[in-house]
């Protein structure tokens, strides 16, 4: 099945270069282009497609609004944003992780590297670009926010013991894979954990679960992540 994907950068040569690049793999196709984040909202809700490349800094309505505007609507729930920035130290990142956005990367990427994030995200995982410090992105998603946690705590209890061991190991980075071997099951059966909870949960993806799971105080940033960077 083909991927279908919506731009969202308001420069437009870099635009273009992601256009060719996305156009030239056979299982993906750029749907439609927006400058800004009302526009990228307007043209999602008519093509409905698989992934939103949003660049954050635009003029007018920003890519942090459009992102939650997009992943907070019924009609587009099947919709993932991949957050694409030069400013990968930027708290905004955190906050577009909270607002609904399936994962980021920097936008210095390499053609393989941004094609595959695609793939990632439209699968329905999670993805937090490697070149961004582990520890900006967990001690912002740790911080409690102003507005309202994704889900009580109390929202937690519904959850068995195994689907909360899971839900902790998928937020330390651990694919359903490593989870499987670390907890000697198939990862068919980590699979099933890992939607339950989403479900549960009312998470909208696999990133969103490991937001819950910081915000809540589920898990919380490892020692060596505290370590201030050089």
């Amino acid at each position: 099945m083909t991927i279908r994907v919506l731009l969202a950068d308001d420069q437009a040569l870099l635009q273009a270069t992601f256009r060719i690049l996305i156009d030239s793999d056979p299982g993906m196709t750029v749907v439609a282009e927006a400058a800004d984040g009302r526009e990228a909202t307007d043209l999602a809700l008519v093509h409905v497609p698989d992934v939103v490349l949003m660049d954050l800094r635009m003029p007018d309505t920003d890519g942090l609004t459009a992102t939650a505007g997009i992943c907070s609507l019924p009609n587009l729930a099947a919709t993932r944003v991949l957050v694409l920035t030069t400013f990968e130290n930027d708290q905004n990142v955190a906050r577009a992780l909270r607002a609904g956005a399936s994962g980021f990367l920097g936008k210095d990427v390499g053609p393989d590297v941004l094609l595959t994030g695609i793939r990632t995200v439209a699968a329905g995982e999670s993805l937090l670009s490697p070149a961004a410090p582990r520890t900006l992105i967990t001690r912002f998603l740790a911080t409690p926010d102003a507005e309202a946690p994704l889900a009580p705590p109390e929202r937690l209890a519904t959850l068995t013991e195994r689907e909360r061991e899971v839900m902790s190991l998928v937020a330390h980075g651990m694919s359903n894979t490593e989870i499987a071997g670390h907890l000697v099951v198939s990862p068919l059966t980590v699979r099933s954990h890992v939607q339950r909870a989403m479900t549960k949960l009312h998470a909208r993806d696999r990133a969103q679960l490991v937001v819950i799971a910081y915000q809540s105080g589920l898990v919380r940033p490892r020692p060596q992540e505290n370590r201030p960077q050089r």
